[in-house]
């Protein structure tokens, strides 16, 4: 999470987008570039959230070992984010690149618009030529929407200032649905875990301890599977 000068007037920005290839991840990494190039501070998933340990165990040993506990790995990364979402972070700029937009940024930016807080549209993809716009349940989101780089801090400055100050402020307790803040509040205790594991540094022990935490703390929240 880099820091940034904007932090006081508007809050963290969330990144929102696919990161599942070089090719995306390498595009949400120059979004992030350039808001704090710009003076924002932000919080890119692949970077300072849970997806920075689970990524790199997909193609190693140790994806044997986190196998059995993936539903609890999956949980603790969807109530991280809505965590970030909900209570740090004061905006998101989301990047709708790909022949469909990513699933869990079109969740991630519905949560926000539901919570007013100041949403960016990056797109920036010459399939959107052949195929048309994106689905408006999606574009009716934000009014902000950019096709470069450049234009994103622009907008999202513009975005702050239409949405106001109130937007930029945590949810009260209380102020959420029950299984919301069920999520929230437990999202707040994986970021937490994280904040010290960050001060480990990287390696096999780290990534070890990132498994075996996430199973003990998901005992609080059983994950359950859909019946077949």
């Amino acid at each position: 999470m880099s820091p940034g000068t904007d932090r006081e007037v508007g809050g963290i920005v969330y990144c929102s987008g696919p990161l599942f290839c070089p090719e995306e991840l390498g595009g949400m990494t120059a979004i992030a570039r350039v808001l704090e190039e710009s003076g924002f501070e932000t919080f890119l998933p692949q970077r300072d959230g849970l997806e920075a340990y689970v990524l790199p165990l997909v193609n190693s040993a140790l994806n044997i070992k986190a196998g059995p506990v993936r539903p609890f790995i999956n949980r603790a990364i969807f109530c991280l984010d809505m965590y970030q979402i909900v209570h740090r972070c004061g905006s998101v700029v989301v990047n709708l690149n790909g022949r469909v937009p990513d699933e869990g940024a079109v969740a991630e930016t519905a949560v926000a618009f539901a919570l007013g807080k100041p949403i960016v549209m990056y797109k920036h993809d010459a399939r959107t030529v052949f195929n048309g716009m994106d689905n408006s349940m999606i574009t009716g989101l934000s009014p902000f929407r950019v096709e470069t780089l450049e234009e994103i801090p622009v907008a999202l400055r513009r975005a702050r200032k239409q949405a106001g100050s109130c937007s930029f402020a945590p949810c009260s307790q209380g102020a959420l649905p029950s299984e919301m803040q069920k999520a929230v509040e437990f999202g707040a205790r994986v970021w937490s875990f994280l904040q010290g594991l960050n001060r480990l540094g990287g390696g096999r022990r780290v990534a070890d301890e990132l498994i075996d935490e996430i199973a003990r703390l998901c005992r609080d929240y059983p994950v359950t599977d859909s019946p077949g």
